[in-house]
């Protein structure tokens, strides 16, 4: 379990005893997997700080985990400093950064001492300007260097994100003007970049190491975003860190500001798993039917970006007769409700469980209570530790925020 850990690697024992005393659809978070994947990083870049990119994984016991091994806490908003802080990790760990954001996010941000807020926009340096904020500032640079997993997470090369190289130079020569302390760069080429596009990235370093020996001033830290991808289909190749750390040094050249890393999904992807109950079975000429109990409401990857995850049966793991061609698909009234296409999955009944690997990252994160229905419960092992650390919704809760209005 040094690289990649697959489904294979968890006990099925253990997470059939979970189902039995939590339900489904269940979330399961592996904190000490958490601290693998984080002292993997660790080790293949040892001069570099590390900010857990927390959109990833909000679980205060996720960020707690990741506070005490050390790392700081990259947020995009304010729920997510919340949260963080919520978890014990200091302000002076937090890098906020600001992608268009709203007056309430940005007030947040603002009456927060030590932390620094990373723009890509002059809109955002003029509203903290007009805050009177006197803090630490990072310059999100958008190289033109865009990868990843789909085009909607390719942000290195869209116009969305960030100061052009020329715009971020002429900021840093007018840093005497300011009166907030402008203290690194920033750039990220998206999330889930495979093997195959670490030369984007490479690119991505390239163009921040020629700023940095541009700048007018000394910066304190280059900050390379995160967005290293994991295998998730069984063709799929794992990262070299050693290689990637290499090269990464290189492209960046000389410079004597420290590097930082934002990772998300490397640390928590294979951490968690997604256990859901087979409701429906329809057996047709050309493929099979699996109705489970949680959807593209419960994890969203594969309705959004056509993502592959593994699904196994936990129940048979060992029955060799098997369902070819098989769709497995959730309670939501739409053909996108898809959480496994074209699979082969081992014989199976109504009431087995099956386990969804690699949904530690994006899976909780982006649950929603579409067509009502409540969000999963989330159970966090660490060793022979179990604890739940989110309760399962109730159809009341559906409501919990809602007012009647007083015309009818």
């Amino acid at each position: 379990m040094n690289g990649h850990r697959t489904l294979s690697d968890w006990s099925y024992g253990k997470l059939l005893s979970l189902v039995a005393e939590y339900g489904t659809p269940l979330y399961v978070i592996d904190l000490d997997r958490i601290r693998k994947n984080y002292r993997r990083l660790s080790s293949a870049f040892p001069d570099a700080n590390i900010y857990y990119a927390a959109k990833a994984n909000t679980a205060g016991a996720v960020l707690q985990t990741l506070g005490r091994m050390g790392a700081g806490i990259e947020c995009v908003s304010a729920g997510e400093l919340y949260r963080s802080m919520r978890a014990g990790i200091e302000p002076a760990k937090l890098l906020y950064t600001a992608v268009n954001p709203p007056d309430p996010d940005l007030d947040f941000a603002v009456d927060l001492s030590d932390i620094t807020i990373n723009i890509g926009s002059h809109d955002t340096l003029r509203r903290l300007s007009e805050r009177n904020y006197s803090g630490r500032i990072c310059l999100r640079i958008n190289t033109g260097s865009g990868a990843g997993h789909h085009k909607y997470v390719s942000t290195g090369s869209d116009a969305k994100f960030g100061f052009s190289p020329e715009q971020a130079l002429e900021i840093l020569s007018k840093y005497s003007s300011y009166d907030f302390n402008i203290v690194g760069i920033h750039a990220h080429a998206g999330s889930g970049i495979s093997p195959q596009e670490m030369d984007v990235h490479q690119n991505l370093c390239k163009t921040l190491g020629d700023i940095s020996r541009s700048s007018p001033i000394d910066l304190e830290f280059i900050d390379i975003g995160g967005g290293f991808g994991v295998p998730y289909g069984p063709e799929d190749t794992p990262l070299n860190l050693s290689e990637v750390s290499s090269k990464i040094y290189n492209s960046l050249g000389d410079t004597s500001a420290n590097i930082v890393l934002e990772p998300g999904r490397y640390i928590v992807a294979d951490a968690g798993i997604l256990l859901t109950t087979i409701n429906t079975i329809k057996y047709l000429d050309s493929h099979n039917i699996v109705g489970v109990d949680a959807g593209m409401h419960t994890l969203i990857r594969p309705a959004l970006y056509g993502s592959y995850h593994d699904i196994k049966n936990i129940s048979s793991p060992h029955n060799d007769s098997s369902l070819p061609n098989t769709t497995v698909t959730g309670p939501i009234c739409e053909s996108a409700d898809l959480l496994g296409v074209n699979i082969e999955l081992g014989a199976s009944t109504p009431g087995d469980i099956l386990a969804i690997g690699n949904a530690g990252a994006y899976g909780e994160a982006m649950e929603s209570q579409y067509n009502s229905f409540p969000r999963s419960a989330t159970v966090a092992i660490d060793g022979e530790n179990v604890g739940l650390i989110r309760k399962r919704e109730t159809i009341e809760d559906l409501c919990l925020y809602e007012n009647e209005v007083d015309w009818f």
